[in-house]
């Protein structure tokens, strides 16, 4: 593919995400987990290194705290995810990643990894040219982000 203009370069990225995403949520619904988004695994993810308030897995995952909210409740009922009491404060509540809920991170993140290594092994030396270029896109990015803040 000849890519000449930033919307080319933008939609080959997007469209390869989505082939990533399509993949896992295969390998998720192959496990026992049917209907669980890589959004949900992404942020049990981040849910498991910290993020423990509707507030925080905003920050982390990039959404309005209406939507981290409504993914948190999603994920509760379906049993991935519990609330816990503070225990120095009992109007507080922690968020914390169950047993089902990390099984399921285990099998997304297995897929991805099946998809980087695929890709390595098909790119050979070429692949750590690709990342180093999307590593500096990405650095592009947050700059650009961190200045408009």
């Amino acid at each position: 593919m000849d890519v000449t203009s930033g919307t080319q370069f933008a939609r080959l990225l997007l469209g390869a995400f989505e082939v990533m995403v399509a993949e896992v949520r295969v390998s998720l619904e192959e496990a026992g987990h049917p209907g669980l988004t890589v959004a949900n695994e992404l942020a049990m993810q981040a849910i498991d290194h910290g993020a423990s308030s509707a507030a925080s897995l905003a920050r982390e995952t990039g959404v309005s705290r209406q939507a981290a909210a409504k993914t948190i409740s999603m994920l509760e009922s379906l049993g991935y995810v519990i609330r816990d009491s503070d225990p120095a404060d009992a109007r507080k509540k922690h968020l914390r990643v169950t047993a089902e809920g990390r099984a399921a991170v285990d099998v997304g993140a297995a897929a991805f990894n099946r998809i980087y290594e695929r890709w390595q092994r098909e790119n050979g030396p070429d692949s750590r040219v690709a990342i180093a270029a999307i590593e500096e896109l990405m650095r592009l990015g947050q700059s650009i982000e961190n200045r408009t803040r």
